[in-house]
């Protein structure tokens, strides 16, 4: 009982520091909805590359992807940590800097909708509505796994109940959202993404030690079926719920099962979703200099890779520590093999910080997904199309309301406690990667996209993802790939076709496209 109070004392140390970081922006965030929602374009480099990555990786980096490695799916974890690496680069390389100039050059754009609404000089709100519906249903998904992750953190740690847990997690991250907004979110994100990487980094080496060194590490991987391979899967051996089961204090694993070529490419495809994602777009919006985009990429990329690799080791290093552990039994369970390990290497106090680290990754998302998502409402839906005499503070309260409403349908689909945090995640990232990485693309790189190629583009994208997830994968085969892949593919062909069959666009938009390709820092004066 006493260790598990020490736990406590030190994550609520830590929960007291992010909230003081809200109180600390308060003030600031509440002078205008262009400072809540974007921080008034005043982020350095640092924190752009920091915040925008501990806002993408949610509880499955600290959960989901040692979850995933523990429990056999070694090939999946690692081909996804390498499409992910790879398209955070890609993403950083050539969309940040032309999505800064051109959301400054269309009409000063605060927000995703705002940008690709503004880029196509639309009188009817029609891609507007469109990118904000799609953000309002994708984000109250990803927030219900955030939810979901604070659950089983909590009831994992304490022996609470996955519900009471939960709801108590979903609260607290509204209450700081509602406070602090985006500059509050950005600067705890930064704070947050660094606490994230020590907790990653010391229990994997603590681990290392604790399983004898790498070489037991490995030894105990390659007694595993097909386990330490990336073309192969490993195989648990469960009964009718899903409980692995064990024999001799280890647990049993099946004939190895096939990794094929299809589907390493269809894991890979995580890469594409970096092209759609509201929370990383925001931040090369919000970046105080175009310059400073070039140091940002670097930053992020190495802090991707390091955090994402030794997420994927950690699993491995927990399967060598617990041969067999009841309370990690279920694919769901397994995803508390860090907080396990945690427990187990270090002091309570201590222990307690790095467990901080899957917090931090939960409220660093969280706050993300729920402020994009209120503002594709409040200010994408009410603001410019209910009510166009909004004044700020209306705009506020509605953003506020539709927060809580937003958090009230998370929590009713986190509700299930037997979810797996990776695959929840992983629908929510399809949807935003073929919804919005095909037109976002398009939009800054070839001028020759129109207004209904950018609609068809963006309706065939999301609408794929769910046909593709409900309707096609379940047939299996070669059908059985990730959703955005296919997903992704089939809005560059509609945005293509359409734009083609279409009339081409207006001059002035054709000349601001150009515009935007020279556009330097100086010309720009609020």
């Amino acid at each position: 009982m006493g260790d598990k109070l020490d736990i406590l004392i030190a994550m609520a140390g830590y929960m007291l520091v992010v909230i003081f970081i809200g109180i600390y922006f308060a003030k600031r965030a509440q002078q205008s909805s262009e400072n809540y929602f974007l921080g008034g374009r005043s982020l350095g480099p640092w924190v752009t590359a920091m915040s925008a990555e501990a806002s993408d990786m949610s509880g499955y980096l600290l959960m989901g992807v040692p979850g995933l490695a523990y429990w056999g799916y070694f090939a999946e974890a690692s081909w996804t940590a390498i499409g992910l690496a790879v398209g955070t680069y890609i993403n950083w390389l050539i969309v940040s800097k032309r999505l800064r100039s051109y959301s400054i050059v269309s009409g000063d754009a605060i927000t995703v909708p705002d940008f690709l609404s503004n880029r196509f000089h639309e009188k009817k709100k029609v891609i507007l509505s469109i990118s904000a519906l799609f953000i309002l249903i994708f984000f109250t998904v990803y927030t219900a796994s955030c939810f979901s992750s604070c659950g089983k953190l909590f009831a994992g740690l304490f022996d609470m109940p996955y519900h009471n847990m939960m709801i108590v997690g979903a609260v607290f991250v509204v209450l700081y959202t509602v406070l602090g907004g985006f500059l509050a979110e950005s600067a705890s994100d930064f704070m947050q993404s660094i606490v994230m990487i020590c907790a990653l980094v010391a229990v994997l080496v603590c681990g290392v030690i604790y399983a004898g060194g790498i070489g037991n590490v490995i030894e105990n991987a390659k007694n595993i079926p097909g386990y330490l391979s990336l073309n192969t899967i490993a195989n648990p051996v469960v009964n009718s719920d899903g409980v692995q089961q064990a024999s001799n204090g280890a647990a049993l694993f099946g004939e190895a099962g096939k990794y094929d070529f299809i589907t390493i490419l269809s894991t890979l495809s995580w890469g594409l979703g970096y092209f759609g994602l509201p929370q990383v777009l925001l931040r090369f919006m919000a970046i105080r200099r175009g310059d400073e985009l070039k140091n940002s990429r670097r930053i992020a990329t190495v802090w991707v890779v390091i955090s994402l690799f030794a997420a994927v080791l950690i699993g491995i290093v927990g399967r060598a520590v617990f041969p067999y552990d009841a309370s990690l039994a279920t694919q769901s369970s397994a995803e508390n093999v860090f907080a396990h390990l945690s427990s187990l290497l270090f002091h309570p106090l201590f222990a307690g910080i790095v467990t901080a680290g899957i917090l931090a990754a939960i409220i660093s998302s969280s706050d993300s997904y729920l402020l994009i998502a209120a503002s594709a409402v409040s200010k994408n839906i009410y603001e410019t199309i209910i009510k166009k005499d909004a004044t700020d503070k209306q705009v506020m309260h509605v953003s506020r309301a539709v927060l809580l409403l937003i958090a009230l349908i998370g929590i009713a689909i986190a509700w299930d406690e037997n979810s797996v945090i990776f695959r929840v995640v992983s629908f929510a990232w399809a949807g935003f990667g073929a919804t919005f990485g095909p037109i976002m693309l398009f939009s800054l790189f070839w001028k020759r996209t129109n207004r209904p190629g950018a609609i068809a583009g963006m309706l065939a994208g999301g609408i794929m993802v769910f046909v593709w997830h409900f309707a096609i994968k379940p047939l299996g085969g070669v059908f059985g790939i990730y959703e955005l892949l296919p997903a992704f593919i089939f809005s560059c062909i509609v945005i293509v076709a359409v734009s083609l069959m279409t009339e081409k666009p207006s001059e002035e938009i054709e000349k601001e496209f150009e515009r935007a390709k020279t556009y330097r820092d100086e010309e720009f004066v609020k």
